[in-house]
């Protein structure tokens, strides 16, 4: 009972140090303290107003690893607080074997700085955690789907809804990559259950995986171009870059376009409507 209290006490520091406008989120309003209120934590990592109260009075134990984790990034822990998020738990902290979604302070800020653009971070496995205002108007609003449903690579192989859409030369290179990472990735996390189940799964939902797989394909993330279908302002190209963030896993997908260009107009007037002219078939791209 004594680590639940001591859960509580660091969840509420850690809450209390973060401004709201750091995190996106306006800072409006009469506030007793000048952190994240209890909803507003509840918001950035998917989690109930209820279990974040529960947590914080020591009455909810065993959080889950998903849970940490996903509390970890809306708190911006540092990679030590990270591990001691999972102590307190009673957790342990995911091992050298096993795939990290820590995202660096370092990162954080870099996306906190290019607001301006349609940004996502994936781990090496190509699950989606991360993602900008901007990039979540254009490809819609990420935040009921779960598990799979969060997984690029998934997503593609299992033919579920895109607003992207590629020429084959463009599919050709993207299935080329995506299938070379994860094959990269089982060789360094070989102890991680969940990336073996989704090779596994994916075998069995997508011929084209498991012929590309089986087949040894190498492929690399190049620079190419990404042709949007947003129901509210159009169709439009950007162009389509990954980057890795240095000592990490992960990948950062930038959306840019030149300026003065058609696309470039689009994005502006996306970034005024953002995520409300949304239909309800919002699906990632």
């Amino acid at each position: 009972m004594n680590e639940s209290r001591e859960l509580g006490r660091a969840l509420h520091g850690w809450r209390d140090r973060i401004a709201p406008a750091t995190v996106g989120l306006p800072a409006g309003g009469v506030r007793r303290a000048a952190g994240l209120r209890r909803e507003e934590l509840a918001q950035l990592a998917d989690l109930s107003v209820d279990y974040i109260t529960r947590l914080e009075q020591g009455r909810a134990t065993s959080p889950s690893a998903q849970v940490l984790s996903a509390l970890a990034r809306a708190l911006r822990l540092s990679a030590a607080e990270r591990e001691y998020l999972y102590l307190l738990a009673g957790q342990p902290a995911p091992g050298p074997g096993q795939l990290s979604a820590h995202i660096p302070p370092g990162v954080r800020r870099l996306l906190d700085q290019l607001d301006g653009s349609p940004l996502s971070v994936h781990d090496a496995a190509w699950n989606l955690i991360l993602w900008s205002p901007l990039w979540a108007a254009l490809f819609g609003d990420l935040s009921a789907l779960r598990g799979r449903e969060r997984n690029i690579v998934w997503r593609h192989f299992a033919g579920l809804p895109s607003r992207v859409s590629h020429t084959p030369e463009q599919e050709a290179r993207f299935e080329a990559a995506v299938v070379a990472d994860l094959r990269a990735t089982t060789a360094r996390y070989p102890a991680d259950a969940a990336l073996r189940s989704l090779i596994k799964d994916l075998r069995g939902v997508s011929t084209d995986f498991a012929r590309l797989w089986d087949t040894g394909i190498v492929g690399v993330h190049e620079s190419d171009t990404k042709t949007v279908h947003h129901p509210d302002v159009g169709t439009f190209t950007f162009d389509c870059d990954v980057l890795v963030a240095p000592g990490s896993d992960l990948r950062i997908v930038a959306y840019t376009a030149a300026p003065g260009s058609d696309a470039a107009d689009r994005l502006r007037l996306l970034n005024v409507i953002g995520t409300q002219a949304m239909t309800e078939d919002s699906t990632p791209g």
